[in-house]
C-alpha cells in the first residue's frame, strides 16, 4: 500500500504517518508540504493507492489539486483533510471526486476506520456532517419507504440505498443483501438516476437532506 500525505504542517504529517503505520505496518508513505511536491511524487509513483489531501496548501488551492488529480489519476482514491467542516466545503470536495472527508479534529480510531472504509471501496462522510444535512423542517418527519417508492425505487433498491448511507462498499452491500456485486452496481445506477444525482456521495447527502432516518444497527 502506497499513501501520499499532503499537508504543510509537519506535526500533522507526522500524526497521519503514525495512523497509517498503525493501519498497515508495511505501508509506504510519502509526504509533501505543498502541491508541487505532491504532483511530483504522484508522477513518480502513479501506483499510489490513497492521497490524504489538505485543502489549505501554501502554494495552491487544495480543491484545484483535487480536480487535477481526478482528471489525471482517476484510479487514486483521494480523501480530503480539513480544519473546516462546513457544508459548502464538504459538498465541494465530494463534487470534485473526493472519496472521503476527514476533519482534522477526528479522533485517531475514527480516522483509521475512515481510511479502512475508503480502501474497501466505500465513501466516508463523518456522521455529524450527515446529521447536519438533514432539513430541520423534516427532522421529525422522516421520509417513509413509500415516499422513496414514489421515486420508482423497489424495496431492494431502498435496502441498497440504506447501506449506501452507512458508507458500505459494493462488496459489503452484496454480502449483506445476499446478491451479486454486478446486481448491486445495477441497483445503485437506478438509485442515482431516481435521485437525479451522479455519485453515491451526492445520493447520501440528498437523502440526508430529505430527512430519511436509517434503521438502527442490528
Amino acid at each position: 500500500m502506497k499513501v501520499l500525505v499532503v499537508d504543510d504542517h509537519t506535526l500533522i504529517r507526522g500524526a497521519l504517518h503514525a495512523v497509517l503505520k498503525q493501519l498497515n505496518r508495511e505501508a509506504v508513505i510519502f509526504e509533501a508540504s505543498n502541491s508541487r511536491q505532491a504532483m511530483r511524487i504522484v508522477e513518480e509513483h502513479p501506483d499510489i493507492s490513497l492521497i490524504l489531501l489538505d485543502i489549505n496548501l501554501p502554494d495552491r488551492d487544495g480543491f484545484s489539486v483535487l480536480g487535477e488529480l481526478r482528471d489525471r489519476y482517476a484510479t487514486i482514491a483521494v480523501v480530503i483533510l480539513s480544519s473546516s467542516d462546513d457544508q459548502e466545503t464538504v459538498r465541494r470536495a465530494f463534487k470534485l471526486g473526493a472519496l472521503g472527508f476527514i476533519p482534522k479534529t477526528t479522533e485517531r480510531e475514527v480516522m483509521i476506520n475512515a481510511i479502512k472504509l475508503v480502501f474497501s471501496g466505500g465513501v466516508y462522510i463523518p456522521s455529524e456532517i450527515l446529521e447536519e444535512t438533514a432539513c430541520p423542517r423534516l427532522a421529525n418527519e422522516p421520509v417513509a419507504r413509500d415516499s422513496l417508492k414514489d421515486l420508482g425505487l423497489t424495496d431492494r433498491q431502498i435496502d441498497v440505498l440504506a447501506l449506501l448511507m452507512k458508507g458500505k462498499s459494493n462488496k459489503v452491500i452484496a454480502k449483506t443483501l445476499n446478491m451479486a456485486v454486478p446486481t448491486v452496481k445495477n441497483h445503485i445506477t437506478v438509485v442515482l438516476k431516481a435521485l437525479s444525482v451522479t455519485t453515491r456521495t451526492e445520493a447520501v447527502i440528498k437523502v440526508g437532506k430529505m430527512g430519511w432516518e436509517l434503521p438502527p444497527e442490528s
